[in-house]
């Protein structure tokens, strides 16, 4: 009983300092403080790489990486430029990957004649591939089989 009340103890002493580090610039998120109905934050990145093919995916399910830039993409609740592309109707004529059938099911599994809601706002998932070097030195190396997969 005492190791549960002290790790109760412990969680709500962290969402309770979780506000206050927001509150102090602790945590930012790409869309700052505005609310959901306005236009997001852009990062201010300077080295987009240029247009090119898809980039490979590393793991099975990964959300495939934006091999151009979205610098001035407008994506909130009531447009989506990434959809002037990427939506069904438009992948073809515009050379695009098309929405994956994914995108069209809500948390329920009923599948929807529209994007789900949780799969409207793409760079929660999809970022920008960018010319940099990585934060963390890594030797990591995909898994032959998964070369193929996009």
């Amino acid at each position: 009983m005492k190791t549960l009340m002290a790790t109760m103890f412990a969680i709500l002493a962290t969402l309770a300092a979780a506000p206050q580090a927001h509150a102090e610039g602790g945590l930012k998120s790409l869309r700052g403080d505005r609310p959901i109905d306005q236009e997001s934050l852009q990062p201010a990145f300077t080295k987009w790489q240029h247009d090119s093919k898809p980039i490979a995916r590393q793991y099975i399910q990964q959300p495939p990486v934006i091999p151009h830039a979205i610098e001035g993409y407008t994506i909130n609740k009531k447009f989506n430029k990434c959809l002037t592309c990427h939506s069904w109707a438009n992948y073809k004529k515009a050379g695009a990957t098309k929405v994956s059938l994914t995108h069209f099911t809500n948390r329920d599994g009923v599948e929807l004649a529209n994007i789900a809601a949780r799969r409207y706002f793409c760079t929660q998932c999809h970022v920008p591939q960018l010319d940099v070097d990585p934060l963390v030195p890594n030797t990591f190396e995909p898994v032959e089989l998964l070369n193929g997969h996009r």
